[in-house]
């Protein structure tokens, strides 16, 4: 199947849909509402960022900056929150809303993953509701072909899901390209400073800032003893993050075999 049949499948028009771009301030949603933006793709009635108030001090510092320039090119930016109540990591009553890593009786096991659902997908279905009056929705997703397992049908009759950037054919290499030929600043990820689905790389960039390095120390610790018998951790050492060293080994002092040209003696 290619990626047009895919499409058919995942999406059908509908008449007089509000149209909207799910915007988390990553890569590929900046790519949508900056095509938006500079004509493109066709308008939008609004983007929508669904903040978990917890993203890392970089996607907010890149917000500030990139949503005036946005709403300077006629792109309103809506942001909405989760309730004061859902935005922990755990309740108090034993429920944690992150996948959190820990063990078992059979030895390593993994939470289900609750917080997309709380802190994004809840607060953009209720403004939804407040903003339709009875009209359906076409929600942008700023998914892209190198990761088109995630393009899926929505879970409610009243959203349809659409998928301008594999219409386009594009990757999210082909994103930073884009965003770098029309002069854009290219955002870094966007996720949660705790989110247990980093890998090494970001965990790296988080524990270099010291807002977030602290936020998911605390996020760590916090939830460590929630679910007895069995501890949490937010990494899949499933030690303490504070406990773990992300550096290489050329950066803790280990000589690299390739700094110097080869003298043709290696075979490769």
């Amino acid at each position: 199947m290619n990626v047009s049949d895919i499409i058919k499948q995942l999406y059908k028009p509908q008449e007089n849909a509000l149209k909207v771009i799910s915007l988390g301030w990553g890569v590929q949603s900046f790519t949508l509402a900056a095509m938006v933006a500079l004509g493109e793709l066709p308008p939008v009635d609004f983007v929508i960022h669904a903040d978990t108030t917890h993203e890392s001090s970089w996607t907010y510092a890149f917000a500030e900056k990139a949503t005036p320039w946005l709403e300077a090119h006629g792109v309103k930016v809506v942001t909405v929150q989760p309730a004061e109540t859902k935005n922990r990591a755990f309740d108090d009553y034993g429920g944690v809303f992150i996948p959190a890593y820990t063990f078992s009786s059979k030895g390593n096991a993994q939470l289900n993953r609750q917080c997309t659902g709380d802190w994004k997908i809840a607060p953009m279905r209720r403004y939804f509701q407040k903003v339709r009056n009875g009209r359906p929705i076409e929600m942008w997703l700023g998914i892209t072909t190198d990761e088109i397992q995630r393009a899926k049908t929505s879970d409610v009759k009243y959203i349809q899901n659409r998928f301008p950037l594999i219409e386009k054919n594009m990757s999210r290499f082909d994103c930073v390209a884009w965003l770098t030929a029309h002069n854009l600043e290219v955002p870094k990820r966007s996720s949660c400073t705790f989110c247990p689905y980093h890998n090494t790389e970001n965990w790296k960039l988080i524990m270099s800032s010291e807002p977030d390095r602290k936020e998911a120390i605390e996020h760590d610790r916090a939830i460590r003893k929630v679910r007895p018998p069995f501890d949490l951790f937010i990494h899949p050492a499933r030690v303490p993050i504070d406990e773990i060293d992300f550096r290489t080994a050329e950066e803790k002092g280990q000589l690299s075999l390739w700094d110097n040209e080869c003298d043709g003696i290696c075979g490769v």
